[in-house]
């Protein structure tokens, strides 16, 4: 996949606050799209994912399941 090839686009992440989610979440954040993750546990980590997302300059939101 491109670099930015997802400008424009918001992608829903379920599971996105840790492991294989949380890096899925990083990866289409990095290709240009907009994020919101999900999370049951661990708002801590959502919020951790979603700041680093928008350290890079992308955009993410996270939400309680």
């Amino acid at each position: 996949m491109s670099s930015k090839s997802l400008d424009g686009k918001v992608a829903l992440v379920t599971g996105g606050s840790r492991g294989i989610g949380a890096a899925i979440a990083r990866r289409l954040a990095a290709d240009g799209a907009g994020v919101a993750l999900t999370y049951v546990n661990g708002e801590q980590q959502a919020r951790s994912v979603v700041r680093e997302i928008e350290a890079t300059g992308g955009r993410a939101i996270a939400i309680k399941a």
